[in-house]
């Protein structure tokens, strides 16, 4: 199958804020012989993508393609025997068409090269829309869920903005473990969604004391564990929330980086805190295969549903409509934004 040697894309030449955020021609990606080259259909919004733009992570090198996560088919398949001798390999089954998601940098484009370890078999029954928008934050949730804290069953979990993409899933995967599942959001609109994805009990931040509530909620104990994709505003009173031995996961800094602080924070209720990263979760061919394996198991089970707030153009308007939806803080986003790519 022929090419184009220039395919669309967005991408950034510099680091900044929305306005650095175009609609590229961007050269076709390099059909490496261990990857896999996916069409994309639809690309996930992160806030990693924000943190890429703005240079909290470094770019590889510029113009750089966002985005971290897509669905679409294969287009083609590697060519190196070893790979395709590879049992774990063989496991996926990969064809041309198949349908796919990616977790790879560089994915907000017409298409994407991708090591093969890192595109996920999608099942029939989950739709292009899902996979595109589930694949990070879905393998975020389930692998913090599991090795970060292993949520069980009676545990107090507390996930900050319970009603965006990430809390939405975080808040599943905890019901679905039998645990209690406290959050924080702005407005009631918000509440009411994390209440129908199974919250049980939601704090509206602006204008409730969170710390009391959730002392209150708990009887005075605090919860087991914090899940804190917000940062710098809100560490200080994940500090208060937690129980003694609890544990303190930093999903994100939404808010900013969080600063350094003394670890003897830690000593008067023997914490524990991580700040892991899901790309080191999901590093093998086996932890890729059983993660995925388990995130669309959820998916199709109806355990975990997928919550898209809004399609986006694949344009540079609509890449930047979508940067400044996610990051606006209160802001009116609820479960996850998608740019949709091709048909």
């Amino acid at each position: 199958m022929s090419f184009p040697q220039t395919i669309q894309a967005i991408a950034i030449d510099k680091n900044g804020e929305i306005d650095v955020l175009e609609k590229k021609t961007v050269p076709f990606p390099e059909l490496v012989p261990g990857n896999v080259l996916v069409k994309v259909h639809y690309g996930g919004v992160n806030f990693i993508d924000t943190y890429f733009r703005k240079g909290l992570y470094p770019a590889p090198k510029f113009p750089l393609v966002l985005g971290m996560e897509a669905s679409g088919t294969v287009a083609a398949l590697p060519s190196d025997e070893k790979v395709l001798n590879d049992e774990q390999y063989k496991k996926r089954g990969f064809k041309v068409g198949d349908k796919v998601a990616v977790l790879q940098i560089n994915s907000h484009a017409e298409y994407v090269s991708v090591p093969w370890f890192k595109v996920y078999p999608v099942p029939d029954s989950v739709s292009f829309l899902t996979a595109g928008a589930a694949l990070l934050q879905g393998l975020t949730a389930l692998t913090f869920a599991t090795e970060a804290y292993n949520i069980k069953k009676g545990d107090y979990v507390f996930v900050h903005t319970v009603a965006g993409g990430l809390g939405l899933i975080f808040t599943q995967i905890a019901k679905d473990r039998g645990a209690i599942v406290i959050g924080t959001t702005s407005t009631p609109e918000k509440a009411g969604v994390a209440k129908q994805y199974g919250a049980d009990h939601v704090i509206l931040y602006p204008v409730e004391n969170v710390v009391e509530r959730t002392l209150q909620i708990t009887n005075g104990e605090g919860v087991h564990v914090v899940y804190d994709g917000v940062g710098k505003d809100t560490f200080e009173d994940d500090f208060k929330l937690l129980r003694r031995k609890g544990t303190l996961v930093a999903v994100g800094n939404a808010s900013g980086a969080v600063p350094p602080f003394p670890p003897l924070k830690l000593v008067e209720k023997n914490l524990s805190i991580l700040r892991p990263s899901v790309v080191n979760y999901v590093v093998t061919p086996e932890e890729t295969l059983h993660y995925g394996t388990e995130l669309f198991k959820l998916i199709t089970s109806g355990a975990v549903k997928i919550k898209v707030f809004k399609e986006y153009s694949f344009s540079t308007e609509g890449a930047r409509e979508a940067h400044s939806d996610l990051a606006t803080k209160s802001g009116k986003t609820v479960g996850k934004l998608v740019i949709k790519i091709a048909e």
